[in-house]
């Protein structure tokens, strides 16, 4: 491909995209306290980014948070960051979905306001990122952009944001979005593949894309929305597929999360059925910076994933503390480094 874009959203505060979304919702619960609304803190369920978003942009504010976060079901670089910052963290013995159902019936009866993405004040602050990619090719529409999903707020948050750019007038069409899930959360691409028929919520398997590890996605009508009216395609990768993709994307210079591992198995995927062309002008969505996902990449790299090949690591190598032991190590690497012919 020759017009091929990432777009790195993990270039931020706290390391992810849901910066983009927190910082207007916080800004926006400090309004509604300073004209004393009875709202004692802020609350989410969160697989890692959004509490860790939440918590920093509350500290930030003198609001206190409340993280409600499955157990041992994400990475501890995630974990550190809303205690870090002072939330109050409950780790409970469910799944994302299972968290999601506790803070909406919490938030229901407690003075506690709700930050997940069903909240429409933190698409209005994602949908930035849309009009950012357009402002970036000075107006001119990409092909496609694909976007990883679980919770399914991002997708429409991206459609939202073109939209009103094609209403406005400042572009003549809207990209076609591409959703990507991983094989085991996917909710989204079964009820993309029957044809949009009945929605089933599936049982989110264990995925080393942890963040979109949803089965039961709250944005679903908004997700299917924006596939609909964008002439959206939604992909699946299989873990193998993702920590593949994540891997082959570090060794150019990139340092991914593995939900950006998603979205560029299913460029390669889309890429390879010819549905997308070699000149189309694609921009995958790179959701959350790679640091914080490190234990993921030492186990690839170490090959200590039992069910995966690992086709892509890089292991150290061990050398003796000798001289001649380094030369000959470092020679049979060059010459297998050295331009051939």
């Amino acid at each position: 491909m020759n017009d091929l874009w990432v777009k790195h959203c993990g270039i931020s505060h706290t390391g992810s995209f849901k910066d983009l979304g927190m910082t207007v919702l916080v800004s926006q619960v400090n309004r509604l306290r300073k004209m004393n609304r009875p709202l004692v803190g802020v609350g989410c369920a969160s697989t890692g980014d959004t509490s860790a978003a939440l918590s920093a942009y509350c500290a930030a504010a003198g609001i206190p948070s409340i993280v409600f976060l499955p157990a041992n079901r994400i990475s501890i670089a995630q974990l550190v960051q809303p205690i870090a910052n002072g939330a109050y963290v409950l780790s409970i013995d469910t799944d994302f979905d299972g968290c999601m159902q506790l803070i909406r019936e919490v938030t229901a009866e407690l003075p506690i306001y709700l930050a997940n993405s069903l909240n429409s004040l933190r698409l209005e602050g994602q949908k930035t990122a849309a009009i950012e990619i357009l402002q970036q090719f000075d107006w001119d529409v990409p092909d496609w952009v694909i976007v990883p999903g679980g919770n399914l707020g991002n997708i429409y948050a991206f459609y939202k944001g073109f939209h009103m750019c094609k209403e406005l007038g400042l572009v003549d069409r809207i990209p076609r979005l591409v959703c990507a899930q991983a094989a085991n959360a996917n909710p989204l691409y079964l009820h993309f593949k029957s044809g949009w028929k009945d929605f089933k919520a599936v049982k989110a398997n264990t995925t080393f894309a942890s963040a979109i590890q949803i089965g039961d996605p709250v944005s679903i009508d908004r997700a299917v929305f924006a596939m609909k009216n964008s002439n959206g395609i939604v992909e699946e990768a299989t873990e193998e597929e993702l920590m593949n993709a994540m891997a082959q994307a570090d060794s150019t210079g990139m340092f991914i999360c593995p939900h950006t591992g998603v979205a560029l198995t299913a460029l390669i995927k889309l890429r390879n059925s010819g549905v997308i062309g070699p000149n189309d002008r694609t921009v995958v969505v790179s959701t959350a910076h790679g640091l914080k996902f490190t234990q993921s990449k030492i186990d690839y790299h170490s090959k200590e994933i039992g069910d995966l090949a690992c086709r892509y690591a890089n292991p150290p190598v061990n050398v003796k503390a000798d001289f001649g032991s380094v030369m000959d190590v470092l020679k049979k690497y060059l010459l297998s480094k050295a331009p051939k012919g």
